[in-house]
C-alpha cells in the first residue's frame, strides 16, 4: 500500500506555523519587557534578543529543510516500489508465457504452423525479457560516466537513424510509411555509436508504445542556426499532460495512472535518455499539447 506524503507535509507544515507563532510571540514580550524610554535597557538585552531570533530562524530552517527531505524520500520510495513492481511484472509476464509454451509443445504433436506460431511467441517473450534486462543494465551504466573518450569517434546521425526505424518497423511489423525520417546526410556527432543508438532506440520505441492506431511517427534531422545537430522524434499518439512534461526523466517515474494502464514500462526509458545525452553534452525536451494530442522529443547535440 503507497503512503500518503500528505500527513508528513501536514506535519511539517503544522510545526513550522507554530515555531513561527511562538517565535512570533516570544518576541513581542521580550521586546515589551526590555524596551523602556530610551528602547533597550542594556547592550547584553540587544544582543539576547538578536541570538534568539537567529536561534528561532535556525529551527524554522530545520523544520522546512526536514520536511521537503521526507517528501524527497517518500516519493523517491513510491517510485521505487512501483519500478520492483514494472520489474516484477515484466518478467514474470514472459516467462509465465514461456513456460506454457513449453509445457505445450512438450505435451501435444503440433502441426508445422501451429509448432511455429508457439515458437514465434516464445522468441517475442525472449525478446521482452531481454529488452527488459537491458534497460535495466543500461540505467546502472548511464550515471557511471564515460569511461574512455577512445570509444567517442564521429558519428553519421542519417545512417544511424535510419538503422534503427528499420530494426524498429521490422520488430513491429510497421506498414511501409508508418515511420517517416527526413533530414540530410552528412550531419554528424561526435559520441559514442552504441550509446546514441540507445538513446534513439529507447525514443522510438516510446513513440510506437504510446502512439495510437494507425501509427505514424516522424523523424527529423537537421542543423540548427547555433551549429547543433537537432533531432526531432514526433508521434501522434496519446500525448503528455503538460503537468508531467519535466518529471517523465526522473529514474522510475511514470506518467498518470491512465498511462501506466496502458502501456508497460520500468520507468527507465527517458532516464536513460537524458544520462546518457548529458554525457555527450547533448540534451533532450519534451513537448506536447496535452492528453489525445501526440508528443514531440527534441534532441540537440553538439557537432563532431
Amino acid at each position: 500500500m503507497r503512503r500518503s506524503v500528505g500527513l508528513p507535509l501536514a506535519i511539517g507544515i503544522a510545526s513550522m506555523v507554530l515555531v513561527l507563532a511562538l517565535s512570533v510571540g516570544w518576541q513581542i514580550l521580550v521586546w515589551r519587557d526590555s524596551q523602556g524610554v530610551a528602547g533597550l535597557r542594556t547592550p547584553i538585552d540587544l544582543v539576547l534578543f538578536a541570538l534568539g531570533t537567529l536561534f528561532f530562524l535556525l529551527v524554522f530552517g530545520g523544520l522546512v529543510w526536514l520536511s521537503v527531505r521526507i517528501v524527497i524520500e517518500m516519493r523517491l520510495n513510491q517510485s521505487q516500489r512501483a519500478f520492483l513492481d514494472a520489474v516484477t511484472h515484466e518478467l514474470r509476464t514472459p516467462l509465465s508465457s514461456f513456460r506454457l509454451g513449453l509445457e505445450t509443445l512438450a505435451r501435444h504433436e503440433l502441426d508445422a504452423k501451429a509448432r511455429g506460431e508457439f515458437l514465434g511467441r516464445m522468441g517475442e517473450d525472449l525478446d521482452r525479457l531481454e529488452n527488459t534486462v537491458a534497460q535495466v543494465l543500461a540505467a546502472a551504466r548511464a550515471e557511471e560516466g564515460s569511461r574512455s573518450r577512445e570509444r567517442k569517434k564521429s558519428v553519421e546521425l542519417r545512417a544511424l537513424l535510419a538503422e534503427h526505424v528499420d530494426e524498429l518497423c521490422t520488430r513491429h511489423q510497421l506498414e511501409r510509411g508508418a515511420v517517416e525520417l527526413t533530414g540530410a546526410a552528412g550531419l554528424r556527432v561526435r559520441g559514442d555509436e552504441a550509446e546514441l543508438g540507445i538513446v534513439f532506440r529507447n525514443l522510438l520505441e516510446n513513440a510506437v508504445k504510446y502512439s495510437g492506431d494507425p501509427i505514424r511517427i516522424r523523424v527529423g534531422l537537421e542543423a540548427a542556426r547555433d551549429g547543433r545537430i537537432k533531432v526531432e522524434i514526433a508521434d501522434q499518439g496519446i500525448g503528455i499532460p503538460p503537468q508531467e512534461l519535466d518529471r517523465i526523466f526522473q529514474r522510475f517515474y511514470r506518467a498518470g495512472r491512465g498511462m501506466q494502464r496502458q502501456v508497460a514500462g520500468l520507468g527507465l526509458g527517458l532516464f536513460v535518455v537524458r544520462t546518457l545525452l548529458r554525457k555527450h553534452g547533448g540534451r533532450i525536451m519534451a513537448l506536447s499539447e496535452g492528453t489525445g494530442r501526440g508528443s514531440r522529443f527534441v534532441v540537440t547535440l553538439r557537432p563532431a
